[in-house]
């Protein structure tokens, strides 16, 4: 699969850690921002999910030359399948 991850998260969702694990064990490279740490992060996500700071948000630019693709709380297909388009 080729196209890039951006992963907007916290420290503390679980849902982020476990997203990361299973990248992780996929071996799919992904960039991890920290969303309590970078406010243009925040200002991404808060566009993203009609004003929540909803986490993780997920940024995904196939290598195809699709549209870039945002998804809030996805599951490994859905980041697979979009890495594939």
């Amino acid at each position: 699969m080729r196209g890039t991850v951006t992963m907007y998260s916290t420290t503390w969702c679980g849902y982020c850690r476990r997203l990361k694990s299973q990248l992780q064990r996929e071996g799919i490279a992904y960039t991890e921002i920290d969303i309590e740490q970078d406010p243009t992060a925040v200002a991404l996500v808060e566009k993203a999910n009609n004003g929540n700071r909803t986490v993780p948000t997920v940024v995904i630019a196939p290598g195809s030359g699709a549209d870039e693709v945002t998804m809030t709380n996805p599951s490994l297909a859905d980041v697979k399948r979009a890495l594939a388009a």
